[in-house]
């Protein structure tokens, strides 16, 4: 199993940008996916959550501005970013708890996609 992040860049404050994450490979049914973020000199930090029945989850210092979607079709999980500050420059991770077509489940991470939020 493979998640492929891509929709990172460089955006000025107040502006927008649109993440996707698709998983392919052996995959019988995807439980949880989301994102994480670790900006310059820190820990990687949780972002948001959707679960296969389409809850979600976000930390507080996004909610309001991004919105996490997913297409379950198409394995992949969005994330839009509103309102967007120099404080949210990080390379953006993808995760997800995979069920592959063995029955076996476990926790997948894809290659980070860079934000660069400029002031």
């Amino acid at each position: 199993v493979q998640l492929q992040a891509s929709g990172g860049g460089l955006v000025q404050a107040g502006g927008s940008l649109r993440l996707s994450c698709a998983a392919s490979g052996s995959i019988f049914s995807i439980n949880e996916m989301g994102w994480y973020r670790q900006a310059p000199g820190k820990q990687r930090e949780w972002v948001a959550t959707s679960t296969s029945g389409g809850s979600t989850r976000y930390a507080d210092s996004v909610k309001g501005r991004f919105t996490i979607s997913r297409d379950n079709a198409k394995n992949t999980v969005y994330l839009q970013m509103n309102s967007l500050k120099p404080d949210d420059t990080a390379v953006y991770y993808c995760d997800a708890e995979v069920r592959s077509t063995s029955r076996s489940t476990a926790h997948y991470w894809g290659k980070g996609t860079l934000v660069t939020v400029s002031s």
